[in-house]
């Protein structure tokens, strides 16, 4: 392979890399929009663990800030390799760490889970595992998210929950979904 085919190659596997993340970033970035909104109708939250490998992906996006440099100092024409550096480094270098600040909890109109957002009316379901884990289903989807919850925070939780399926916020007996007769709801929160 000669030098001039590696970095057609190269150049095609940027341009990859690039539209892969640009649909990443525009995912992170809705969440981080959501958050935004929400964050100032608080109920209960609590920091949010540091992803796996929190500062690899940092030193990544030191590293990918570095060759974007480099690449627009020393090949200003080189469009191709500058959108999908760019792209990695917006994820890396930015979205990355703007995203484990995002707060996991009770929100007024619904619960930031571990991985992601769901509506109190989206709850068509919900349990608690061991160690502290509440596990929320979608009345809609077939889709289970889960809430680790923080020992101190795990009274205060079910509290909250009880209010909101007490003044039919999160409504276990409305909709589609498994209906078991009559019950208390309150005693899933």
């Amino acid at each position: 392979m000669s030098a001039d085919e590696f970095a057609g190659t190269l150049r095609q596997a940027l341009i990859a890399l690039g539209a892969l993340f640009v649909i990443v970033n525009l995912r992170v970035s809705y969440e981080l929009a959501a958050w935004w909104r929400l964050r100032r109708d608080v109920m209960l939250t609590w920091p949010s663990p540091k992803p796996p490998f929190f500062a690899i992906n940092l030193a990544i996006g030191i590293m990918l800030g570095a060759i974007l440099l480099l690449t627009a100092y020393r090949m200003p024409r080189s469009y191709s390799s500058l959108f999908g550096v760019a792209m990695m480094f917006t994820y890396y270098g930015y979205l990355l760490p703007l995203s484990a600040r995002i707060k996991p909890g009770l929100y007024r109109d619904g619960i930031w889970t571990d991985s992601g957002f769901m509506s109190y009316r989206e709850i068509g379901g919900l349990t608690w595992k061991s160690g502290g884990t509440l596990i929320l289903a979608s009345r809609q989807k077939t889709l289970a998210r889960q809430l680790t919850v923080p020992g101190p925070h795990l009274g205060e939780v079910r509290h909250l929950l009880r209010e909101e399926i007490g003044r039919h916020t999160i409504a276990f007996d409305e909709g589609p979904g498994v209906h078991l007769g009559s019950r208390d709801t309150r005693e899933s929160a």
